[in-house]
């Protein structure tokens, strides 16, 4: 979101730790964990897009990019083919979050600063006919959809990470039903679900502390697990995560410009990848072209990199 590059731009290069302290209940604090994080590379795999939010790989060779405008208008869901191809996958208004589902991919538009300060509830989930490009309009009345998440039932997270009330957002299939999911969590914004665990991870990115919390979805009223990062929670700027085929949970560090791993069972640790300027969300590859064991970053600088061990 563009309001995050403004608000860490002078700090993009401030040089942070990233050891975690751990506070699932029971748990020790673990160790970092250096064996994962070994031998990792970083290769640019495109450029010059406009800032991009978000990314999901569509299953039929594409990636599709969340392309946001600064100027908090317009905007579109970008499509990237291995071989470099590039098209406008559809006109999604400030698009966020996308999940995809078999022929569809559902994507937040809406998601601007403005909506955001304002508290204006303009914001929608749409699909996206990966065939023919149609668009059709899933849940609306949303304040500001940031990330984006589907459970097991249909229906879907969203995220917020700014304004007066910037917490999860839960709506059933048909888009009804709207109401606040864990609101212990705040300044809301990467969402991930782990059908392993039947668990949603969501990160925090304004919040003193930088938090990952994990949502029991068969007990949504119980208090969330919290995985802590130390230091002033900004300076992280923790966006996207998503859990990767290890299990475990790689977050994006916006302003600090890094992708951590971090395995969500023991709480073991470490950075794959810094001297990422403003990365914004990963997942891993996914359908013809695309390596399935390498992870893939977008940046509000318009880049795509792939991560690879």
């Amino acid at each position: 979101m563009r309001i995050r590059k403004a608000l860490v731009g002078g700090l993009a290069t401030a040089q942070l730790g990233v050891g975690f302290a751990l506070a699932l209940p029971g748990m020790a604090t673990a160790a970092p964990d250096s064996t994962s994080c070994s031998n990792w590379s970083k290769a640019t795999v495109a450029s010059g897009f406009g800032s991009l939010e978000n990314l999901a790989f569509d299953g039929r060779g594409g990636l599709l990019l969340s392309e946001i405008s600064l100027t908090g208008g317009g905007g579109g869901l970008q499509r990237l083919t291995a071989d470099g191809t590039r098209g406008l996958a559809a006109a999604v208004e400030s698009p966020g979050g996308i999940v995809i589902n078999g022929g569809s991919a559902y994507v937040n538009s809406g998601n601007t600063f403005a909506s955001g300060v304002t508290n204006t509830p303009d914001g929608k989930i749409v699909s996206v006919d990966l065939a023919t490009g149609a668009l059709a309009t899933v849940a609306s009345g949303l304040h500001m959809p940031n990330g984006l998440a589907q459970l097991p039932d249909g229906g879907f997270v969203v995220s917020r990470d700014l304004g007066p009330d910037a917490v999860l957002t839960r709506v059933a299939a048909d888009g009804s039903g709207a109401h606040s999911l864990a609101p212990e969590l705040t300044f809301t914004n990467g969402l991930a679900y782990d059908p392993a665990r039947r668990k949603l991870f969501v990160s925090t990115t304004f919040d003193a502390t930088t938090t990952i919390g994990a949502i029991d979805i068969d007990h949504p009223g119980a208090t969330p697990q919290r995985i802590t990062l130390p230091g002033f929670g900004p300076l992280n700027s923790a966006d996207d995560l998503t859990v990767g085929p290890d299990g475990a949970v790689y977050v994006a560090l916006n302003a600090a410009g890094r992708v951590v791993r971090v395995d969500p069972d023991t709480g073991a640790y470490c950075t794959i990848a810094d001297g990422l300027p403003f990365v914004t969300s990963v997942r891993f590859g996914a359908g013809p072209g695309w390596d399935s064991n390498s992870l893939y970053a977008t940046s509000f600088l318009g880049t795509v990199t792939r991560l690879t061990r």
